[in-house]
């Protein structure tokens, strides 16, 4: 019994030790943006998702690994990350949108613009 509450002593001093900002949960209480608050090449973006693609790149569809663990934890292959054209970039640029279930619904869907450093959950 002892050996127990030495175990719950740890748990609450290590939840304790990290920021609430900086634990798994942090992209369902944290920022959110507007669809019509982003870029035209978000918009864009979402519309594809919505459509079934075409996607303009091979990565686009994807499973997202959330190894930065910003997003709610989920079983793996319930995110994936589409590009979101950046102009003048010479390539796929840093932004995305990664939509987790099923992405057409744009249920749960969040944006990146610094590729996955940070995430804004996407609202109608």
């Amino acid at each position: 019994m002892r050996s127990l509450a030495i175990v719950a002593a740890l748990v609450v001093a290590l939840l304790g030790a990290f920021p609430a900002e900086a634990r798994s949960d942090r992209a369902d209480a944290g920022p959110t943006v507007a669809i019509n608050e982003l870029p035209t090449e978000a918009r864009e973006t979402l519309a594809r998702i919505q459509r079934g693609g075409p996607f303009p790149y091979d990565r686009d569809g994807v499973v997202f690994g959330n190894r930065e663990r910003l997003l709610p934890p989920k079983p793996r292959g319930y995110y994936h990350e589409y590009t979101v054209q950046t102009p003048a970039a010479k390539a796929r640029g840093a932004r995305r949108i990664v939509c987790g279930g099923d992405a057409a619904t744009l249920a749960e869907c969040y944006y990146s613009n610094d590729h996955y450093q940070s995430f804004k959950r996407i609202r109608p």
